[in-house]
């Protein structure tokens, strides 16, 4: 309809439209998003297990390291791979000192970077543990280098996407990165095409909380099939470092150097600050007994970065402390594992700490 009084021009018309009505069809609509989102939980949460807790996404990265920029940067920070981030639990080390750490451990991702950000950031004057995985650390490999860069640059409207995120991630088993639809039918069994060679991606095997704490999902654990799976895919399209070709080792050997001095770097200023820094190198077995040791020999690197930055190291092989625990997939602790191993860890850490860099005296 039209209405010639809803203009002082005469000769104008403004077309005028009734909103529709949502009407048995839109009811419909919403009656059956509501069963597929039912049925897509349901499955999640039954046939594979899956218990909600927050997505390890960039924004949630970007929130912990901002709590140093707001004051909370007097305190332990956690940076390393995920073999720190598994295994140092921050309510075990909060139950002992009274102060929870924060943790910005991530991934398959050489801590370098933060190392170096840190170094820079003077709001940072507490102390530091840098976990140290040989065929990261020294390649320099950063697989999660968008969380820093998300949080220099994070826009209002990434923050609020965020915030309205972190409302859903605790209610729904199926929002997870692992589960997304797309992710789901990227992973079924498609026929391979001749001369393409193919990779299994990594599976969920961790649950994390609100703060970053991060434990073993408990299938990985509890089902032989879904362990042997994750050891599979860490083991993988492994070669000696002795049968690469000689461009890629040449590679290898520059990185391993490389990332040394950038770390040495990086101490000195944090020493120039009088923040403790300790370098962890966490238990592995099984087939990262073999790997580690391969790509990154301890001699050529975990003696040498300790030597350059003149930082104390606890490496597994030197500390009954850190030995003794049980790694399904041979790279992390099981939930309950590394409770016990925090436990045991966090008097050893403090010892160090003491050892190396004595307060002086008040005269």
């Amino acid at each position: 309809m039209h209405s010639s009084t809803s203009s002082s021009n005469p000769a104008e018309v403004v077309w005028q439209r009734p909103a529709p009505s949502l009407g048995m069809a839109g009811w419909i609509a919403v009656a059956l998003l509501a069963m597929l989102i039912g049925g897509w939980e349901t499955w999640v949460r039954v046939a594979q297990q899956v218990e909600p807790s927050y997505r390890n996404s960039d924004g949630l990265w970007a929130e912990q390291r901002r709590r140093i920029d707001h004051g909370e940067g007097d305190g332990w920070v956690a940076i390393g791979s995920s073999r720190m981030l598994f295994n140092l639990q921050l309510p075990a080390w909060e139950a002992l000192t009274g102060q929870r750490p924060i943790q910005l451990a991530m991934e398959g991702t050489s801590p370098v970077g933060v190392l170096e950000q840190l170094a820079d950031d003077p709001d940072f004057t507490g102390k530091l543990l840098v976990g140290v995985a040989p065929g990261l650390f020294f390649s320099g490999y950063e697989y999660r280098a968008a969380a820093i860069e998300h949080y220099q640059t994070e826009t209002p409207a990434q923050w609020f996407g965020q915030q309205v995120s972190l409302l859903i991630e605790p209610w729904l088993a199926f929002y997870n990165f692992d589960y997304a639809l797309p992710t789901m039918i990227r992973r079924q069994p498609w026929p391979a095409r001749d001369g393409v060679e193919t990779e299994i991606e990594v599976r969920k095997i961790s649950n994390m909380e609100r703060d970053r704490n991060t434990r073993m999902w408990g299938r990985v654990v509890d089902d032989p099939d879904y362990q042997a799976l994750a050891r599979h895919i860490w083991a993988q399209n492994w070669v000696p470092l002795a049968e690469l070709p000689e461009p890629v080792r040449a590679r290898i050997l520059e990185s391993r150097n490389k990332q040394i001095q950038r770390a040495a770097a990086a101490v000195a200023k944090l020493h120039r600050r009088d923040v403790p820094v300790v370098f962890v190198q966490m238990p592995y077995t099984g087939h990262y007994a073999k790997s580690e040791p391969d790509i990154a020999p301890r001699e050529l690197t975990w003696d040498q970065l300790i030597e350059e930055t003149d930082a104390p190291g606890l490496h597994f092989m030197d500390h009954v402390e850190m030995q003794g625990y049980d790694l399904p997939e041979w790279s992390h602790m099981s939930a309950s594992e590394a409770d016990r191993f925090t436990a045991r860890f966090q008097p050893l850490v403090e010892r160090t700490v003491a050892a190396h860099y004595p307060r002086e005296e008040s005269p």
